[in-house]
């Protein structure tokens, strides 16, 4: 009986443990993704090499702000909003997140 307590024991310890490690996992995703579609949205789409390595490196390497979200993530989110508002789709959609994003 002691042993099984103890493996339980054991179990929760590591869960405990790794829970913030996979917490961190998931923000850096996160930060990954909403990276990715800054690049997109300035036109650094997959083919753009160098130019994309930059801007993710910058991006991904830059603090966050009060919120937890950088400047550029707050611009983002505010963009977004007004194409929504907007209604925007497709192609337009790009093209306007792309200059509201660079201005």
């Amino acid at each position: 009986m002691k042993i099984v307590g103890l493996i339980a024991l054991s179990l929760v310890t590591a869960v405990t443990m790794l829970a913030p490690m996979a917490a961190g996992a998931a923000e850096q995703q996160n930060k990954m993704k909403a990276c990715s579609e800054q690049a997109n949205a300035k036109g650094l789409g997959e083919g753009k090499g160098e130019e994309r390595k930059a801007f993710m490196k910058e991006c991904l390497s830059a603090k966050q702000a009060k919120g937890g979200k950088t400047a550029q993530q707050e611009k983002m989110k505010a963009c977004n909003k007004e194409a929504g508002e907007k209604k925007l789709g497709g192609e337009e959609r790009k093209q306007f997140m792309s200059t509201c994003l660079s201005s």
